[in-house]
């Protein structure tokens, strides 16, 4: 009996966390993220400017952005190159 009610109680819980993340803006993130991986990215348009403003490189096309944890580097795969940028201010949108 306790381990119906234990399931039971699991099933109450992921409904009602379901229901309250219905329309939040991070599980639409988290959406377009999970699909980003499954489909090998966004079409995005991602620009590399120098330490002035000044563009110095635009990649275009379906891109799979890959989190590094320092920050400081970008990491991506176009047209089956591999593309690293260090130390730019890098804009990435999505189109």
């Amino acid at each position: 009996m306790k381990k119906g009610i234990k399931i039971l109680m699991g099933v109450m819980l992921i409904i009602v966390l379901t229901l309250n993340m219905t329309g939040c803006a991070g599980l639409t993130r988290m959406g377009k993220s999970i699909g980003s991986d499954l489909t090998g990215g966004l079409n995005r348009v991602v620009t590399v400017y120098d330490q002035n403003g000044n563009v110095l490189q635009t990649y275009e096309g379906k891109i799979d952005i890959e989190d590094t944890d320092y920050g400081n580097k970008i990491l991506f795969d176009l047209n089956g190159k591999r593309i690293v940028i260090y130390n730019s201010t890098v804009i990435v949108e999505e189109k």
